[in-house]
């Protein structure tokens, strides 16, 4: 099942690249590096967390959004509106090429 249409990231993926250990990746941005990718819309971000989490991997004390998660998703909107908040923080300006 695709999970990220923007990098095209699959569930095989994402259950791919967590691997026993240290390594291991715990959160969204841990899975999206391990897999070369960066976020892009970031919506896939709940459903990758989902993934580590099934995994049995726990989110770590410094992720940004680990206040808001807690493993739970009971507020999902906040939970989006929080990654949407921390991409934005982060982007890097763009431009569009002239034809």
């Amino acid at each position: 099942m695709i999970i990220c249409s923007c990098n095209f990231i699959t569930d095989h993926h994402v259950r791919g690249c967590l691997v026993p250990g240290d390594g291991c990746p715990r959160t969204p941005a841990d899975v999206y590096r391990a897999l070369g990718h960066r976020p892009q819309c970031g919506r896939c971000a709940i459903t990758i967390r989902e993934i580590v989490t099934a995994h049995g991997a726990s989110p770590c004390d410094d992720c940004a959004l680990s206040a808001l998660c807690n493993g739970a998703h009971a507020d999902t909107m906040a939970l989006t509106d929080a990654l949407d908040d921390a991409i934005a923080a982060q982007a890097v300006p763009f431009s569009v090429a002239a034809e």
